[in-house]
C-alpha cells in the first residue's frame, strides 16, 4: 500500500497535518472507515450494472476524507446533512452497511425503507438528514437544524454540506448571510472535486478559490486538502469549536477529487486521463496506511486484515440487500407527512 503522495503547492490551504499528533486507534478508525466508503461504493456500481441498482446513483470515490475526517473531529449529538452523494456519510456515522445498501436496492429493510433510493439517505437516530436532490436545498435546512440548537440552548452543530456546483445557488448566498448575521452554529463545507456535474469550475465559476465566497459576509473561510484525512479533522475541529463559543459559521473549501463521473451514467470524457492518474497519487486511504505505516501504528499485514473484514462486510450487505423484500403496495402511503388539523386548506 505505501507510495509516494503528491506534493501540494497551494500555500493558502489550511493547516499540516504535521502540526497535529492523533491516536493509533484514530488512524485505524479512519483507515478501516474510508476502506469501507471506497469498498462498498465500488460494489455499488458493480450492483448499478447488474440493474439491482436503479435511477441516479452517484459514487463517492476519491472523496473517503472528506466523510471521515469530519465525523471524527465532531460528536454524536452533532447534525450532517447533504447533498445526493450521500452513501459514504452515513457509512462513516455508523450506519449498518446493510440498510445502506438495502436502500440502493430500494427494499423495506433500508435506512428509508426502501423509499429514498440513493438520493435520499436518512438515519435520524445518528442525526443525519439527507441526502437531497435540488442543487443547494440542503444550505438553508443544514443552517435551521444548526438554529433549532442554538434555539434549544445546546452547543450542537450542524456540519452542511454541498458540492462545488451549489455556490452559485442563491439559498447558498442568502443562507450565509443570515447565518453570520445570526452566528448560527452551522459548519458550511463545498466538497469541491473540480467539477460541477460535468463541467469544471474553471469554465463555471469568475471565482476560482471558492472558499473567498464567505469572505463577503465577514465569514471564516479557508480552503483545506481534503485529500488528506488528518487535514480535514483539524479544519472541521476548529470550525466547531467556534460555532460551539457562539462565534457562528465557518465555510471550509474541501479540495477533494472523485474519481468517477458525476453519476454511473457519465463516462466523465470531460478530463485528462494525466489528470486522474495525478489525483490517484494523493488518495486519501494511501495517505492514511503510508503514515500508520511510518509511526508504527500498523504493519502490512495488519491492513490486509482490516480490508479483509471490511470487504466481507460489503459482501453481506449485498447478499442482505438482494434476500430483502420490496415494500409492499400498501406502504406507497406511509411515512408521508400530513397534519390532519392544518387550518389552511379550504373545502
Amino acid at each position: 500500500m505505501a507510495v509516494s503522495t503528491k506534493e501540494k503547492t497551494d500555500k493558502k490551504t489550511k493547516k499540516d497535518s504535521n502540526q497535529r499528533e492523533f491516536s493509533k486507534e484514530t488512524y485505524l478508525w479512519w483507515y478501516e472507515t474510508m476502506y469501507l466508503m471506497r469498498r462498498f461504493e465500488e460494489k455499488a456500481g458493480q450492483q448499478y450494472g447488474r440493474q439491482k441498482i436503479r435511477g441516479f446513483c452517484h459514487l463517492y470515490i476519491g472523496q473517503e476524507a472528506c466523510a471521515a475526517g469530519s465525523v471524527s473531529a465532531l460528536r454524536d449529538t452533532d447534525s450532517f446533512i447533504t447533498a445526493y452523494r450521500d452513501h459514504a456519510h452515513p457509512l462513516a456515522l455508523g450506519t449498518d452497511p446493510n440498510k445502506v445498501m438495502a436502500e440502493l436496492f430500494a427494499k423495506e429493510t433500508g435506512v428509508s425503507r426502501g423509499k429514498g433510493g440513493s438520493m435520499h439517505m436518512f438515519d435520524k437516530e445518528r442525526n443525519f438528514y439527507g441526502g437531497h436532490g435540488i442543487v443547494g436545498g440542503q444550505i438553508p435546512l443544514g443552517a435551521g437544524i444548526a438554529f433549532a440548537e442554538q434555539y434549544k440552548g445546546t452547543d450542537n452543530v450542524c456540519m452542511t454540506i454541498m458540492g462545488d456546483g451549489a455556490v452559485r445557488q442563491g439559498a447558498f448566498h442568502e443562507t450565509l448571510n443570515m447565518a453570520m448575521t445570526m452566528k448560527i452554529p452551522v459548519l458550511f463545507v463545498i466538497e469541491n472535486n473540480g467539477y460541477a456535474m460535468g463541467t469544471s469550475v474553471q469554465r463555471t465559476s469568475n471565482v476560482q478559490d471558492l472558499y473567498t465566497l464567505g469572505e463577503a459576509y465577514d465569514m471564516p473561510s479557508f480552503p483545506v486538502d481534503a485529500m488528506n484525512v488528518e487535514n480535514v479533522h483539524i479544519a472541521v475541529e476548529e470550525a466547531a469549536e467556534r460555532a460551539r463559543k457562539g462565534d457562528g459559521p465557518t465555510l471550509l473549501e474541501f479540495r477533494t477529487y472523485r474519481y468517477k463521473g458525476h453519476s454511473i451514467s457519465d463516462p466523465a470524457k470531460y478530463r485528462t486521463k494525466e489528470e486522474l492518474e495525478g489525483y490517484k497519487e494523493q488518495d486519501p486511504i494511501i495517505q492514511c496506511a503510508n503514515a500508520m505505516i511510518e509511526k508504527d501504528f500498523a504493519t502490512e499485514e495488519d491492513l490486509k486484515e482490516i480490508e479483509k473484514k471490511v470487504k466481507a462486510q460489503v459482501e453481506e450487505s449485498i447478499k442482505f440487500a438482494d434476500e430483502s423484500p420490496f415494500p409492499p403496495a400498501e406502504q406507497a402511503l406511509e411515512d408521508v407527512y400530513m397534519q390532519e388539523d392544518y387550518p389552511f386548506i379550504l373545502d
